[in-house]
Formats: structure tokens, C-alpha cells, sequence
């Protein structure tokens, strides 16, 4: 015998609700933790077409046109892919707890982006990279203060491509001014120049062991491997670093100024990661 079936699904209004305002957890934080900010390696058009037919977008776009746009392309509530496998202050898969903001940029000049390839060079020069136009720089500014503080970001957690994915990507690049937004805009981290100079001792920095020193990246954030030696992996974090805090000699050497910056920017901010 077979019966009918027609009357199994449930029509009937629901006996419950959902209550959300009688109580409320205290053990929650912002999901978005983390501002990257990229360089698009492209014109307008080409950009405008990558970033929202391909497989790669971004929360906002920001053109080298002369208007008064900056343009959203994917909700800020939705998961962006503009990260790739990268990991910052403990964490990994930033695509879900960050923001991406894609600058129109074409990251090195065209006459040197062949200037790796004959292995006398490991890493672009400050010269190598393309300026950001001015207003570029104005609207990325008054962006990055929206974001960071509807969702109270930590200063350190406003990061750049390369800072998250050292080995893969080295955008925004040497020209994007990091320490123009920190003291004009108060957006991002910067080390006091009294800190530096108080960590530029020869003998400290030739005392430092190549572990103590990479764990101090790691404190700061950056992902960097556990080997007793400054390997290629290890350099380009040193590269991603001083790009980002000393982009006019971005060398990947780690050297006494690059440590005095490092222990400045921990002294600074360490232990604000907000990481839950």
C-alpha cells in the first residue's frame, strides 16, 4: 500500500521566537580584525574588470581617476578574496577578518620590472615603485579611519599586502607613505623616533641571537619560520618589514636599524593584538 504524502510538510506558523534582547554574552569582539591595503599592478579599466569578474576582489576600490568616489564592490558583512594564504598577530586565512581596500597602482616601473631576473638584485629598490597620486592617498585615509573605528582596530592590525604574505606579494609597496597616514591622519602604527634611537646600539643588535630576533617579529606579528639562519623565507619578511617602516633602503638585510625599529614598534604596541 502506498499513502499519500502530500500533508507531511509543515505549513503551520511557528511557535517560538527568537529572543534577543533579554540576554546578552559578554565574551564576543568585532569579527573584522584586520585593514589590507593592496596595489591593483593595473590601469583603471583593468583593474575595475579583474576585481569584479575574476576570481580575486576586494572591499573597496580606489581609482587614479580625479573624482570623489570611493567604490565599494563587495559588503563589508560578506568575505572578500583579496588575501590568499597569508596569517598576521596569530592569525590565518585573513579572507575571513579583514577588510581589503585595492589601490589603482602600478607597482614597479615598467623599465624595472625585469630587474630581478639576472640575480644581481634579490629585492626592488625605493626607486623601483610607482607613487601613489595625491588624492589616492586622501581617500585612503579618510577610508581606513571609517573602518578602523567602527570595528576598533588595533593601529598594528593596518597592514599592507606584503606584510601578510611576505613571501608571495610585496604591495602597496615602498611609496605607499605608512608614516605620512600615521602622523597626518593617525591611521596605522608607527615607532617613536626617541625608542629607536634608544635600540640603536651595535652591541645589543650584534649581542641579539637570529631566534631572538625572529621571535620579536613574531611578537610584532609577522609570520617567520623558526630556522637559525637568515634564509630567502626569513629575508622577505625583513623585506615586507622595512618596506612598510623604512621603505626608502628596503634591502631584506637585517641590520642595526631595522632591529632599533623593530624593538621600538614592540615597545610601542606588542600584546595589542586583540586577537579574540
Amino acid at each position: 500500500m502506498i499513502l499519500p504524502i502530500s500533508g507531511c510538510v509543515a505549513t503551520s506558523t511557528p511557535r517560538y521566537v527568537i529572543d534577543s534582547t533579554s540576554y546578552q554574552a559578554t565574551g564576543k569582539s568585532q569579527r573584522i580584525k584586520t585593514i589590507v591595503l593592496h596595489y591593483t599592478v593595473s590601469d583603471n579599466e583593468r583593474s575595475i574588470k579583474t576585481l569584479t569578474t575574476g576570481q580575486v576582489s576586494a572591499h573597496y576600490l580606489i581609482l587614479d581617476r580625479d573624482d570623489d568616489k570611493v567604490y565599494s564592490l563587495v559588503d563589508e558583512s560578506e568575505r572578500a578574496w583579496h588575501a590568499g594564504d597569508s596569517g598576521f598577530a596569530g592569525r590565518t586565512i585573513l579572507n575571513d577578518t579583514s577588510i581589503g581596500i585595492e589601490i589603482v597602482n602600478a607597482g614597479i616601473k615598467p623599465e624595472y620590472r625585469n630587474a630581478l631576473n639576472n640575480g644581481v638584485l634579490d629585492y626592488h629598490p625605493y626607486e623601483h615603485y610607482v607613487a601613489f597620486d595625491e588624492l589616492q592617498i586622501k581617500k585612503v585615509a579618510e577610508l581606513v579611519q571609517d573602518i578602523a573605528k567602527r570595528y576598533d582596530i588595533s593601529p598594528k592590525n593596518i597592514v599592507g599586502h606584503t606584510d601578510i604574505a611576505p613571501s608571495r606579494k610585496i604591495d602597496p609597496g615602498a611609496k605607499f607613505p605608512w608614516q605620512r597616514l600615521y602622523k597626518e591622519y593617525g591611521v596605522g602604527a608607527w615607532y617613536d623616533e626617541f625608542d629607536k634611537q634608544y635600540f640603536m646600539h651595535p652591541d645589543a643588535f650584534a649581542a641579539a641571537t637570529i631566534p631572538e630576533i625572529k621571535q620579536a617579529f613574531r611578537d610584532y606579528g609577522y609570520q617567520i619560520n623558526d630556522t637559525d639562519a637568515w634564509d630567502k623565507a626569513s629575508r622577505d619578511v625583513v623585506y615586507a618589514f622595512q618596506l612598510h617602516f623604512r621603505p626608502q633602503r628596503p634591502t631584506g638585510e637585517m641590520d642595526l636599524e631595522t632591529y632599533a625599529i623593530l624593538k621600538a614598534l614592540n615597545k610601542k604596541y606588542a600584546g595589542r593584538d586583540d586577537f579574540y
